[in-house]
């Protein structure tokens, strides 16, 4: 195992795509007028988002083109309120007659629905005012061959890397952007364009009945932050050739360290669990958790939707309330949940700006040092499990139960002797979260999720 690839600035190439078909401005002026024949139309309140967007993505394999997909699409969805019953209905159709029909779809959806108490858009004093440049969009022109051009770069340097890759799963590029408009009865009227920008390879080693495969991947807003492709290509080959070691474990109890790409799917759990939708439902072992200790004091978990250029980063959130940066777990006690308007008044609470999801959540230990990386991590684990890869759905977030197929590596005193395969891993997710014993400065953002890798004292591994 080695530290993933650095990140180099990747050439552009003229564009192969037109421009947005409308414009922000254009975009205003009709969710203005739905907004306004909704009224008419006899809505007590009513919201409406119109969007657009275009993509291209482009693999390879074995060093020739396999795919190209070129996508647009735009969509103008309108929710509709009589008093408290509510009703929504879309289009792609723009015209006049085509709006009017759909606000009027969504009105008569909403006149024979039963009545929510807890429906009903978000108070006026809770909605954005100040939107600043997060600079979330940054297109990048790319052509289908130039994107071809960088995945075959990434598949060739990993068949390159060994002679023991004698296969590939194939290398892609993609290039996605956008912008919408929003805006409700309460007043609130904005939006914004955005871009993400991937590339992955997934080279195949060994052969006969010992094959494995890995994988990696560069995602980013910005595509001049994308890593480079042929260190992409080789990392993910490297990876590759660190399983053909694999072998079974015995059946026991050990410390298990997760690879920081796990590590923030652990923190996604959390994010779950502590999820509106699941809370007012009973449906998460943490029903009732603010104000508990659920992680050891060490561990924090801040959120911070304005980070410039992150994936998760929103001056508001999916109904137009302003979003703020937090402290969700301070010294491992849960300070607040991940509400949404309705599922925070089903939990007569107040909405946290999270209709949507999760804003750049970062897990950290107070005990981390500059020093604590990857070779570092493994010292800490001295022997036991290194998790690379996870297999399964195996989560009951009533229970907090937690069972995995997994993949990985046997460490002994600090070093990796050899990977390891068919195994299952098992615990709780309310005592693996309190007995997190460090946390690495390995760190790592997936998605709109940033942590290092992560320690636990003890799991049970089910071997031969």
């Amino acid at each position: 195992m080695t530290t993933s690839p650095s990140r180099r600035k990747t050439p552009s190439s003229p564009s192969a795509r037109p421009a947005f078909s409308t414009d922000q401005a254009a975009f205003r002026q009709l969710v203005e007028r739905v907004l306004e024949e909704a009224k008419r139309a006899g809505a007590t309140d009513a919201a409406a988002e119109v969007s657009e967007s275009q993509g291209l993505a482009v693999s390879v394999r074995r060093g020739a083109l396999e795919t190209v997909e070129q996508t647009r699409d735009r969509s103008l969805d309108i929710t509709v309120y009589v008093g408290q019953r509510r009703g929504s209905a879309s289009t792609s159709d723009f015209s006049d007659q085509a709006v009017r029909d759909t606000v009027q779809a969504a009105y008569h959806i909403a006149r024979h629905t039963a009545e929510d108490p807890a429906a009903g858009l978000p108070d006026a004093e809770l909605l954005a005012t100040e939107f600043p440049d997060l600079e979330l969009y940054h297109p990048w022109g790319l052509s289908a061959e130039a994107a071809a051009e960088l995945a075959l770069e990434a598949e060739h340097a990993a068949l390159s890397t060994d002679k023991r890759i004698a296969n590939s799963d194939g290398a892609s590029v993609s290039s996605y952007e956008g912008h919408f408009i929003m805006g409700n009865t309460r007043g609130f009227l904005s939006g914004y364009p955005y871009s993400r920008h991937s590339l992955s390879v997934s080279p195949i080693a060994g052969r006969g009945d010992n094959m494995q495969r890995d994988d990696w991947y560069t995602s980013d807003r910005n595509w001049a932050k994308l890593a480079d492709p042929a260190r992409v290509g080789r990392y993910a080959a490297e990876r590759a050739l660190s399983r053909l070691s694999a072998r079974r474990i015995r059946t026991g109890r050990y410390p298990v360290l997760f690879e920081a790409p796990l590590a923030c799917g652990l923190l996604g759990s959390l994010t779950q669990a502590l999820s509106g939708g699941a809370l007012y439902r009973k449906s998460s072992f943490l029903v009732d958790s603010l104000g508990q200790q659920v992680f050891p004091e060490h561990i924090d978990v801040m959120e911070d939707p304005a980070i410039k250029g992150a994936q998760g980063s929103a001056a508001f959130d999916d109904e137009g309330v302003r979003t703020r940066a937090r402290k969700v777990v301070e010294a491992g006690i849960i300070q607040g949940y991940f509400l949404s308007s309705y599922t925070a008044r089903k939990l007569g609470m107040a909405t946290t700006g999270n209709a949507g999801g999760s804003h750049n959540l970062a897990l950290t230990s107070r005990f981390t040092q500059p020093a604590d990386d990857f070779r570092a991590m493994l010292r800490k684990l001295g022997t036991g499990l290194l998790v690379t890869e996870l297999i399964g759905q195996g989560i009951n977030y009533v229970s907090g139960d937690y069972s995995r197929g997994a993949f990985g590596y046997w460490v002994e005193n600090g070093e990796i002797q050899h990977a390891v395969q068919e195994i299952t891993i098992a615990g709780n997710l309310r005592d693996m979260f309190r007995s997190i014993a460090a946390i690495g400065a390995d760190t790592l953002t997936r998605g709109t999720k940033t942590t290092g890798s992560i320690l636990l004292p003890e799991m049970s591994i089910a071997g031969q």
